[in-house]
């Protein structure tokens, strides 16, 4: 079994009859949703009433088990996972299955009565296969359950009734599953268990939010039913509750105080594992935060509330946050104040409003936007913060509710949210200085210099400090000794010679770095972990990794779209000293749980990434092609210009006029690709832990 998941997992197969008898294990009725067999057999498709349904598709009931298994191969059904298994692997037979000497094996027979149609006994073929072990055997048909002779089977399954949709007939009662719902004593009749999509436990409402929970669990339970739940998969999101963490969703359900269920069917076995693991009853035995890597935020929790505003602080103190960041910008009036960009038109409502205020400045950015330092302070003030969604258009969006909640903070409003909070620091972000000194007449530097003499944070007593920029005058601005400084290296790089790391350590005492150029990736995949931290670390620079989403869009496929195994391979694999995530919470919860501590002797595990694990499995030709190695981190790339003086407010107006070519931010020499591995992603999920719908 895949180390991935717990040793007890069990093994589920939708069972379907060939032509001549053979059981295979495939989940849709229909042949071509997830094989080539509509190409290698263009003229065989067929149309068939199921369940009162005329059904167009290719049907395992049309062609031998030899037709299948000499010409048919799998392909992905789901258009977001990899393709690159496609047509390397055959469908598996229930002898397969049982091959793997799998703990558990649970067969499921959804169409009975659809095969009976077609001269094919599901019934029979059961009752032959004296030598396959059972451990469940499911069908949402009640006759097939009551016709089953569990006495004469190997060992004695347990039977489950599985619940549709509630507006669907059942065959043999021809009464709805809504209806059925209602009597789970008669269900107790015949079955010792029930399977139920997981909305039946707890609905959705229409605008994507949890309903209260129903009382199905308890109510089965108190019957002396078992409850196991459908419906589970890392790149089909459930409610916006989730905050797009799967561990999360799976946690509702067996961590509730009101109900656990018995069991969970998933597409990827390996998080359902882990929230049983190491998530699922460890409030008591919650590791603490000393000598763990630093929980940082992007934003504050910006994956839950709109960025830089009250909200997003707050929320992510409560999640756990070790360090609140803030990157300050400057107003045309001069007030410091925290949001990601100069640029007002996204993470505010600038649009319409100031769209006549709209300029070009390619010294801050290449694209046109509504820029801070050109609207007052009270004019800023009227704006709305936005919700930023970064793969909305994928429909993907965050808490839509929030979408315009909270405040945005100035920068001292920032500092006492932080000193009267449990947070233990803060990391202050500066962009721009150069510009806003020498062309708007604006001191970013020196108004965080104020503010943080202001709010004594300069005394080194209270909270932690971190002044992150990415330009090396800046960091070099800041002489207290009990202040951090943080390079902020955007670009991927390459290898950081002794050189290079003696250079950094003129100016700063961490980097952050984006998460591919800790981990090297080929198209969608994990190529390598580089060796940046270990070179960083070694001249005593710590390393912050960044961005970290949960949206399984911004995660490798190696990593099973669950954001868990992300921040686990970086933890343990890569060895950061910290991670500046917008889901405080999801890195939190991880670095509490027994898990993360690579030294204890747990029988179950979080174990990072193995690079080149899972495409060493498909044929070469199908990988996308290698990419160029990033270029290396010189020295010269992270030295930057003295920072200009600050230009007089009568000279602003000359400082407008054009003059010589904007200075480049310190970056690597030669061009190189932002390769920050936001691109859609989906896991490879092993055949084996549910032998239907895989590769």
């Amino acid at each position: 079994m895949s180390p991935n998941s717990l040793q007890d997992v069990v093994l589920f197969c939708d069972l379907q009859l060939t032509k001549d008898g053979v059981g295979i294990c495939k989940t849709d009725l229909r042949l071509d949703n997830s094989t080539n067999i509509a190409s290698v057999f263009p003229k065989r498709g067929n149309t068939y009433q199921v369940n009162g349904q005329q059904v167009r598709g290719w049907f395992s009931v049309d062609f031998t088990a030899d037709e299948l298994f000499s010409n048919v191969t799998l392909v992905q059904n789901i258009y977001s996972r990899p393709s690159v298994f496609d047509g390397s692997m055959p469908m598996s037979t229930i002898d397969d299955v049982q091959g793997l000497r799998p703990p558990r094996f649970w067969l499921n027979m959804q169409y009975s009565t659809f095969f009976k149609e077609h001269k094919l006994d599901a019934l029979d073929f059961i009752n032959l296969a004296t030598d396959i072990r059972f451990d469940f055997i499911s069908s949402p048909e009640i006759g097939f359950l009551k016709g089953l002779d569990v006495r004469s089977m190997k060992t004695k399954p347990k039977l489950i009734f599985q619940f549709l949709k509630r507006d669907l007939m059942e065959p043999t009662t021809k009464k709805s599953y809504g209806d059925l719902l209602k009597d789970l004593a008669n269900v107790k009749t015949f079955a010792s268990g029930i399977l139920v999509p997981k909305d039946l436990i707890w609905p959705v409402d229409n605008n994507g939010y949890l309903e209260p929970y129903s009382t199905l669990v308890p109510d089965a339970h108190e019957l002396g039913l078992e409850v196991y739940v459908s419906g589970f998969a890392n790149d089909i999101p459930g409610s916006y509750n989730s905050s797009y963490d799967p561990v999360f969703e799976y946690l509702q359900f067996i961590e509730n105080s009101k109900f656990s269920v018995d069991g969970v069917l998933t597409d990827f076995p390996s998080t359902a594992s882990e929230a049983i693991a190491c998530f699922a009853h460890n409030q008591n035995n919650a590791l603490s935060n000393k000598g763990q890597p630093l929980v940082i935020t992007h934003n504050g929790a910006s994956g839950i509330y709109p960025g830089c505003t009250d909200l997003a602080y707050k929320q992510a103190v409560d999640d756990g946050a070790d360090i609140i960041d803030c990157s300050v910008q400057m107003s045309k009036d001069g007030v410091a104040f925290c949001l990601d960009s100069a640029d007002l038109a996204g993470s505010t409502t600038a649009m319409p409003s100031f769209v006549s205020r709209s300029t070009t400045i390619p010294e801050v950015q290449n694209s046109t936007g509504i820029f801070s330092f050109e609207l007052t302070w009270t004019e800023i003030q009227t704006l709305k913060p936005n919700l930023l969604s970064p793969h909305s258009k994928l429909g993907l969006l965050r808490n839509p509710v929030a979408k315009n909640m909270g405040k945005l903070l100035t920068l001292p409003e920032f500092l006492d949210l932080a000193k009267n909070s449990t947070v233990p620091g803060i990391m202050i972000n500066i962009q721009n200085a150069a510009y806003l000194a020498s062309k708007k007449g604006l001191g970013v530097v020196d108004a965080v210099s104020s503010a943080l003499a202001n709010a004594s944070y300069d005394k080194g007593a209270t909270k932690r400090v971190l002044i992150q920029s990415d330009d090396s005058s800046v960091l070099s601005a800041f002489k207290n000794p009990s202040f951090e400084r943080v390079l902020l290296i955007p670009e991927q790089v390459g290898e950081t010679a002794k050189p290079t790391t003696d250079e950094i350590k003129q100016f700063a005492d961490a980097v952050n770095v984006i998460r591919s150029t800790l981990m090297a990736h080929s198209g969608a995949f994990i190529s390598h972990f580089t060796h940046v931290a270990s070179e960083m670390q070694e001249a005593n620079i710590s390393v912050y990794v960044s961005v970290l989403r949960n949206e399984f869009t911004t995660i490798a496929y190696d990593f099973f779209s669950d954001p868990t195994v992300e921040i686990a391979s970086f933890v343990t694999g890569v060895g950061v000293d910290g991670i500046v995530t917008e889901f405080p919470a999801t890195a939190r919860a991880y670095l509490r749980s027994p898990c993360s501590n690579p030294d204890a002797k747990l029988t179950y595990t979080i174990l990072p990434v193995e690079p080149g694990s899972i495409t060493e499995l498909a044929e070469p030709e199908a990988l996308p092609p290698a990419q160029s190695p990033a270029p290396p981190l010189q020295p010269a790339d992270v030295v930057d210009p003295p920072l200009p003086p600050v230009v007089d407010a009568a000279d602003r107006a000359q400082a407008h006029t054009p003059a010589a070519e904007p200075k480049e931010s310190s970056g690597p020499s030669r061009a190189v690709v932002n390769a920050a591995l936001c691109f859609i992603m989906v896991v490879l999920t092993s055949y084996l832990c549910s032998c239907y719908n895989r590769f």
